[in-house]
């Protein structure tokens, strides 16, 4: 068991009011986050649609999606290394160069190995380029509005996935895959331009370091992280609610008794309640606690889960919907904040890779259980069950609660 020590005092509100969020390198950081997710979620539901037509089938489209998933997990876990050794703008160039030309391949690809190949590249590219622009953010945000600047953040993060994923199906369908594959290209590598503008990493701590003495600390590792910086409990909040949140995208359109255009609206309702519910629990935790978010988040989100049980009322299917969002949101904010917070700066990197790889984890890992169960129980029994399983780390949540409590100290364990 390991004690940190942390000054707990209470930022001063007129101070937090005259920090500005937004400053010309930020601005290009979202735009470069905002390039990286458009050309993410064009392709998504595109590429398994592409290798099922390609001859490959179900099984096919299955392994396209669990290969993107593959790569972006590889990529997280070596990205603390890999940020130390090359820097910032050398990463986010080569995270957009990897998520951007590969899907060219496509253009001409006949055999599933192919699809495949570009699915992994193109997964290891966005991996480093979520958690280098992570990283990157939390270290130009001012730490007294760190949390609204996540939540700013949070919808720039989200608005690709709302416009992108039908948008690549809808011009697909009436345009072909060639012009979905060249604006996922250009999406990727179109703010590579804005590289040169961004502050690297060695800038930025060189700026704190006149604020703060030591010098520059060693890079922290991942499971260092999780062992002595208070990482492991907001991971763990946060793997929960993503485990829920994959099972939404993944199972909802498939639901027996929820029409096609209920299943969208459900999972538009859920995006848009998250993107609102993220910017205010930002501002909540910036200026009382972002510890005590984590308790109300998992149970708005399980709540929204186990009303699902309702399946055959769309009322019931889109206020469920709506319930999960606000609650999937608070908690995204909440557990980035608390684990930004508690890292040095030589540790922002591996907090973002350890935040990333709670969210691909519980996204991949969800659907997976889900998967085994709906069979057997029926979709409005699974989806409360999954609500209930939720509640499982509500213990975690509260003792997360306990030590922000006390003034002083953490206890990890």
């Amino acid at each position: 068991m390991t004690t940190l020590t942390h000054e707990t005092t209470r930022p001063d509100i007129s101070r937090v009011q005259r920090q500005r969020i937004i400053t010309g390198p930020l601005a290009l950081v979202l735009l470069v986050v905002f390039g990286t997710l458009t050309s993410f979620y064009l392709l998504l539901s595109v590429t398994p649609k592409y290798a099922a037509e390609a001859g490959a089938g179900s099984a096919g489209a299955g392994l396209v999606t669990g290969a993107l998933l593959a790569g972006t997990v590889v990529a997280e876990l070596a990205s603390a290394t890999l940020m130390k050794r090359y820097g910032y703008r050398t990463l986010l160039a080569a995270g957009a160069s990897l998520l951007g030309i590969p899907v060219l391949a496509l253009l001409n690809a006949h055999g599933l190995a192919i699809i495949v190949a570009a699915s992994v590249v193109r997964g290891f590219g966005f991996g480093l380029s979520t958690v280098v622009t992570g990283a990157v953010i939390a270290e130009l945000l001012p730490a007294e509005r760190r949390g609204e600047g996540l939540g700013l953040f949070g919808i720039v993060d989200m608005l690709p996935a709302v416009l992108g994923l039908p948008a690549g199906l809808w011009l697909t369908e009436h345009y072909g895959t060639g012009l979905v594959v060249g604006l996922t290209a250009a999406a990727a590598l179109l703010p590579v331009a804005a590289l040169p503008w961004l502050p690297c990493a060695s800038d930025i701590r060189a700026a704190e370091a006149t604020h703060a003495p030591g010098g520059d600390a060693p890079t922290v590792g991942l499971l260092t992280g999780l062992r002595h910086y208070g990482q492991l409990r907001p991971f763990l909040v946060f793997v929960a609610t993503t485990m829920a949140a994959g099972v939404v995208v993944s199972f909802l359109p498939l639901a027996v008794g929820v029409a096609p255009n209920i299943a969208a609206g459900g999972l538009l309702a859920q995006s848009l309640a998250a993107m609102i519910s993220q910017w205010w629990a930002g501002r909540y935790g910036d200026r009382h606690d972002h510890a005590a978010l984590l308790i109300p988040g998992l149970g708005i989100a399980s709540l929204g889960m186990v009303a699902m049980i309702w399946l055959t009322s769309p009322v019931a299917v889109i206020a469920a919907m709506c319930m999960f969002g606000a609650g999937f949101g608070i908690s995204q904010n909440a557990t980035f904040v608390l684990m930004i917070d508690r890292m040095p700066a030589s540790g922002l990197g591996t907090a973002s890779a350890l935040w990333n790889l709670a969210y691909d984890a519980g996204y991949g890992a969800g659907p997976a259980g889900f998967g085994l169960v709906v069979g057997h129980i029926g979709y409005p029994v699974a989806f409360a069950l999954m609500g209930a399983v939720m509640l499982a780390a509500m213990p975690i949540a509260a003792r997360e609660r306990g030590a922000g409590r006390r003034h002083g100290a953490l206890t990890v364990s």
